[in-house]
């Protein structure tokens, strides 16, 4: 005999299910964004190299993300969902993301770039450090395309409770990334001074990218 409870227990299966789903998807959005080459990662890596302030830029970097991935989950996603632009958005970010996805795969082909990882200069102080830091996050307009629009794009359509999971998955990435980069620059700088990673990376980028954008697309 069904009691109350085995009735509610499929649907709560599926509710677990799909905030998970949505944590996932902000996770790998958020990550694919992240890695591409760039200012503010050759810095964060430098730094690691340097031991110096690792802790402190590292943080910088994530709680910035942390605080821009918020508000466009949850401020720019709600204006366009009242604005009736949600559409527009969902349709943009995806073919973004597959245009994104194209370019990827065009440098895993094509690509000769790696991450400079020379650690040479004087130590900074903690104010130079953070003056530095904020100057490569906040005044990045590539910053402000990923987490604010793209990320933000990807969470509308989502419920409350979805977003909230996506919202989570996305941050979560971004401070895995920072403080792995800053405390394991040693062991990956190597690997990423050289040009045949990056293509590798890259294409794992470009198929990712792929992935959430069909993601984006039926969600």
């Amino acid at each position: 005999m069904a009691t109350p409870d085995s009735d509610k227990r499929p649907w709560r299966e599926g509710r677990a299910e799909l905030t998970l789903t949505n944590g996932i998807t902000g996770f790998a959005l958020s990550l694919s964004l992240i890695l591409a080459i760039g200012a503010q990662n050759a810095f964060v890596l430098r730094q690691g190299l340097r031991k110096e302030h690792v802790f402190l830029v590292c943080s910088v970097c994530a709680v910035s993300d942390a605080v821009l991935i918020l508000f466009g989950v949850f401020v720019v996603g709600d204006t366009v969902i009242q604005t009736g632009l949600d559409g527009i958005l969902k349709v943009s970010a995806v073919l973004f993301l597959v245009g994104y996805a194209g370019l990827r795969f065009r440098s895993s082909l094509v690509g000769n770039q790696g991450l400079s990882t020379e650690s040479d200069g004087d130590p900074r102080s903690i104010g130079k450090t953070t003056a530095l830091t904020l100057g490569f996050t906040w005044l990045n307009p590539h910053v402000y395309l990923d987490t604010v629009l793209l990320i933000g794009g990807g969470a509308v359509g989502l419920g409350g409770l979805g977003r909230v999971y996506f919202a989570v998955g996305a941050i979560a990435a971004s401070f895995a990334f920072f403080f792995a980069l800053g405390y394991g620059a040693r062991s990956v700088s190597s690997l990423v001074a050289q040009p045949s990673a990056w293509r590798i990376i890259d294409f794992g980028i470009g198929t990712t990218m792929l992935l959430v954008a069909a993601g984006v697309w039926v969600g």
